[in-house]
């Protein structure tokens, strides 16, 4: 699954790839672990829906995932180390500020992010990821073993066995992932969550029990706003990627 418009730079010794579609005030999309821009954010309709309402789209492959560099170490996965991609990413297209949107995985970095570069960030949103930002690491490591099993067959734990499919399904590095989900299991405190004064959407499914209470985060958040997503969790945002 890769997009023939990809564009790509260096950061950090790790090569990047994105796309970059539309015109407009940008939007940053980040997406989640084992995923890519594509699965996440092209074929569900995102990039389109956005660059139609006249918004410039910038959707990265994370380290690790679809077309950007494959790392072993769970060290290169550190969830501010990722939040450097995205600044990277905005000095490389040589824009001052833009709205992130994340979704799981990538919305802990979009809060890392937030954090950290405050002077970059007009809006975010958090999508598939609420208090567990502060008080949890979000999917559990036993995702890593099952993505370490000689293959699906040998996985009996019923989210380890669906995050193995999905990562079979988008062609990923079983390795690189292993290593991404051990590195990137990082919270914040929660005097950094009120730290954070862009506005922030959390966008949490009802039945969502690995993300955590979006109302929750939200209250935590200067200017956040939470917002559920009626009958939706992750397992079943897994289960209609194509």
């Amino acid at each position: 699954m890769r997009s023939t418009n990809m564009q790509r730079f260096q950061h950090d010794g790790v090569e990047i790839a994105f796309l970059d579609e539309g015109e407009g005030d940008p939007i940053v999309l980040v997406h989640g672990f084992a995923s890519t821009a594509e699965v996440n954010w092209v074929y569900p309709g995102w990039i389109k829906t956005l660059t139609a309402a006249g918004r410039r789209v910038i959707a990265l492959d994370n380290r690790g995932h679809g077309a950007s560099s494959k790392l072993y170490d769970p060290a290169a996965y550190h969830s501010a180390r990722m939040a450097e991609d995205v600044r990277a990413l905005l000095d490389h297209l040589d824009l001052a500020r833009a709205d992130v949107m994340g979704y799981s995985m990538g919305a802990r970095i979009t809060a890392f992010f937030a954090l950290a570069y405050p002077t970059r960030l007009r809006r975010a949103v958090f999508g598939g990821l609420g208090i567990h930002l502060v008080d949890g690491v979000g999917l559990p490591e036993s995702i890593a073993e099952a993505l370490e099993e000689p293959s699906l067959a040998d996985v009996s734990d019923p989210m380890g066995r669906t995050f193995r499919a999905f990562a079979e399904q988008t062609k990923s590095d079983l390795r690189a992932l292993a290593a991404c989900i051990r590195g990137s299991r990082q919270t914040l405190a929660r005097e950094d969550v009120a730290a954070i004064r862009a506005p922030v959407l959390v966008a949490v499914g009802t039945e969502d029990v690995v993300a955590g209470s979006a109302h929750e985060l939200a209250a935590l958040l200067p200017c956040g706003r939470a917002f559920d997503i009626p009958r939706r969790d992750v397992l079943g945002f897994l289960a209609e990627q194509p």
